[in-house]
């Protein structure tokens, strides 16, 4: 985590609730102002985080990802009653194929950022604790997992810079070379995966793992603070689902466009929207102000 984040600072269910929510409501609710509202708080708060990496991460995979579906949509589906012009096969090239690929296209954008932010702030320590209790081996499976890729990645730079000491850089040579030095590399990185698992099951049967009646000590207190946040999540979840549920995000794309966009209902969903999705910044900038004000005091 390159940014100090405040919100990260809750208790884990806290952050895990705002995740699930914001998470499910980018996937099942595609309401353009709902979609846009949703983008924004992700990526805002994915810049927040990783800085120049969330940007170059969303300016190099994810804008090409939302055009791609916007090209593809309209190369495979045909409904919609705009027709732009005849493709190559005869079918016809529609506008509202177009844009309902877009809207699918940024809200695959949008879910990916959510998580990118969720593998920030839910640490595979937070994971344990969240699930260690209810379900033991999957939420160690979940967050050996998690720390699998990093992990693995950053032993394989390891290797990979010893091998190119001794003249082994699979980066240079002819191609019979480079992939021998490859091989090389990934046999290494396979023979201290088994290994390091060998020891990581001895580390977890000498510290009692699976032992009925073990304990685990929390650093997670639940103080009133989550309690307020919960509360303030809940009101807001409640506010979405009510909304969903009397059809005021309702939009269609195709065939043509349809549904209400302004209205007293909507405008009241996109106020408790943008307050849920910005929530962590609002938390963050709280703070910030919070330390600011005592810097000048002292």
């Amino acid at each position: 985590m390159t940014s100090k984040d405040s919100f990260s600072s809750y208790h884990p269910f806290v952050s895990l609730v705002f995740f699930v929510a914001v998470t499910c409501f980018a996937m099942f609710i595609l309401q353009p102002v709902c979609l846009v509202i949703s983008l924004s708080g992700a990526l805002t708060y994915a810049i927040y985080l990783n800085r120049g990496k969330a940007v170059r991460f969303t300016l190099m995979f994810m804008l090409p990802l939302v055009i791609l579906a916007g090209i593809f949509n309209a190369l495979f589906s045909h409904q919609g009653v705009t027709i732009l012009g005849y493709l190559y096969d005869g079918n016809p090239l529609t506008f509202e194929s177009i844009v309902y690929g877009l809207v699918s296209g940024v809200m695959l954008v949008t879910v990916i950022t959510w998580f990118s932010s969720f593998n920030v702030v839910i640490t595979t320590d937070k994971i344990v604790y969240l699930f260690g209790r209810i379900i033991p081996a999957l939420s160690l499976v979940i967050s050996m997992v998690l720390r699998l890729v990093p992990r693995y990645k950053a032993q394989a730079k390891v290797i990979a810079g010893a091998q190119r000491c001794v003249g082994r850089d699979p980066s240079t040579g002819n191609i019979f070379r480079r992939a021998r030095s490859g091989i090389r590399i990934v046999s290494i990185l396979v023979t201290w995966a088994l290994e390091n698992g060998i020891e990581t099951a001895d580390s977890m049967k000498s510290r009692g793992y699976g032992i009925p009646g073990r304990t685990a000590f929390s650093l997670y207190p639940l103080r009133r603070r989550d309690l307020i946040a919960l509360g303030y999540l809940a009101c807001l979840i409640a506010l979405m689902l009510t909304g969903s549920l009397a059809g005021a995000l309702t939009y269609y794309y195709i065939p043509m466009f349809w549904g209400e966009l302004v209205g007293p209902l909507q405008v009241a969903i996109y106020i408790g929207y943008f307050a849920l999705c910005f929530m962590p910044m609002a938390v963050n900038l709280r703070e910030d102000l919070v330390w600011r004000r005592l810097l000048q005091k002292t």
